[in-house]
């Protein structure tokens, strides 16, 4: 998933690097559904810009409902819903030493 900006810059997050969607908005903007990796890092994709191979390409998560997120797109405001989770449990931090 690519998103390219006016300003030149480029978000961008592989598919299978995706391990949370958000979705939210302000009452004054478009609805955003959020793609994030296990840093937090991800790509803002506003509603408007989704179509059919977008949505096809969420069903592919494991376990995503296409109807818990139009719910959560239907009823967005300001803050973020999370409408789906990886059920692969993230991947433990290494052990720190310390002197």
């Amino acid at each position: 998933m690519t998103r390219h900006y006016s300003d030149g810059s480029v978000e961008a997050l592989a598919w299978e690097d995706v391990v949370e969607v958000r979705v939210g908005g302000a009452d004054d903007t478009d609805v955003l559904i959020v793609l994030l990796d296990r840093e937090g890092e991800g790509c803002v994709v506003p509603r408007s810009a989704t179509d059919a191979t977008f949505l096809a390409r969420l069903r592919y998560l494991p376990d995503f409902d296409l109807d818990r997120l139009s719910s959560a797109v239907e009823t967005a405001h300001s803050g973020y819903v999370v409408v789906w989770r990886s059920p692969e449990p993230p991947s433990p931090l290494p052990d720190l030493e310390y002197d």
